[in-house]
Formats: structure tokens, C-alpha cells, sequence
């Protein structure tokens, strides 16, 4: 059966994943997740953005799905060692490799610093240079100026004739 969605649900796919890694900190602390970070004072040290929005931002990312939030204590902390927590990428999180891998790309292309790219996509077995791309369900590139967004079946979901 179909859910119907009620008039303030957004339809967009973009403002709905906006909603959860839009702020300006998140995709860098999905970046750093990535890069084997996950305590507070790791984010805090790698970024520089104040604690009060640092801790918004992970609050947002937890109920957004994409960060695992976990307890644990210090090593070496003894009794009564404050408890803190580890944020770990979920599989939505793990997800955004993509998404982070575009914006590379989009970057060195559009806002090059003039060194050169500050980290290259390879495979991580062969170390061999990976490009995103579209593909179509055979596996066969498509070229990007061919690609384009119809409406889909959520669509109709608020009563929109199938009419474009």
C-alpha cells in the first residue's frame, strides 16, 4: 500500500537530505568520520568550530542517521571516569562516500587552489584513480549533459496529476 504524504512534507530529495547534511559542518564531520575520527575533542580539533555547534551538528547528524552515537569511558579514566561518547558513520553515513566524492570532484574542477588536489579517489586495494559517473542499469556510462531528474512515484504522493 502507498503512504500518501500529508501537505508539509517536502517531495524534493534534496531539501529532504539538506534537512540532514546541509549545515556547514556536516559533510566535514562526515569528511573526518571517514578519515577514522570519532571522539568530540577529535571533530573539534580537526575543524575548529566552537563546542556549542559542534555538539549541534552531531546531535543532528545522530537523529538524522547517519552518525552511530556510542558510550564509552577514557582509558586509564578509573572509577567514576566521566562517560563520553563516539560517533560512527551508519550505513546511511557510509552512503555520503559518494556524495563527499562529487564534491571533491566538483572542487578541484570549479575552486582549484593552485597545488593541485588535496586528496585523489583510488580504489583502496589497487590505489588506482576512481571517477564518479552515471551509469545506466547495464553498467554503460551515460554522459552527463544526457542526465536528467523526471518525477518519480512520490510524486503523486500529495495528489499531482502524472501531467508534467
Amino acid at each position: 500500500m502507498t503512504q500518501k504524504a500529508t501537505t508539509s512534507e517536502p517531495l524534493c530529495s534534496i531539501r529532504n537530505s539538506l534537512a540532514v547534511v546541509g549545515e556547514r559542518w556536516s559533510l566535514l564531520i562526515v569528511r573526518d568520520a571517514f578519515d577514522g575520527l570519532s571522539t568530540f575533542s577529535e571533530f573539534k580539533a580537526s575543524l575548529g568550530v566552537s563546542s556549542d555547534i559542534l555538539a549541534a551538528r552531531l546531535n543532528s547528524l545522530v537523529e538524522g542517521g547517519v552518525l552511530d552515537r556510542r558510550p564509552y569511558r577514557k582509558e586509564g579514566g578509573g572509577r567514576g571516569s566521566k562517560e563520553r561518547h563516539s560517533y560512527h558513520l551508519t550505513e546511511a553515513g557510509r552512503q555520503l562516500r559518494v556524495v563527499l566524492g562529487a564534491l571533491i570532484e566538483w572542487g578541484d574542477a570549479n575552486r582549484p587552489n593552485g597545488f593541485g588536489p588535496p586528496s585523489v579517489l583510488v580504489d583502496a586495494e589497487s590505489e588506482r584513480p576512481v571517477r564518479l559517473t552515471f551509469v545506466d542499469p547495464d553498467g554503460n556510462p551515460v554522459d552527463i549533459d544526457r542526465v536528467k531528474a523526471i518525477r518519480g512515484p512520490g510524486y503523486n504522493a500529495r495528489g499531482h496529476s502524472t501531467a508534467p
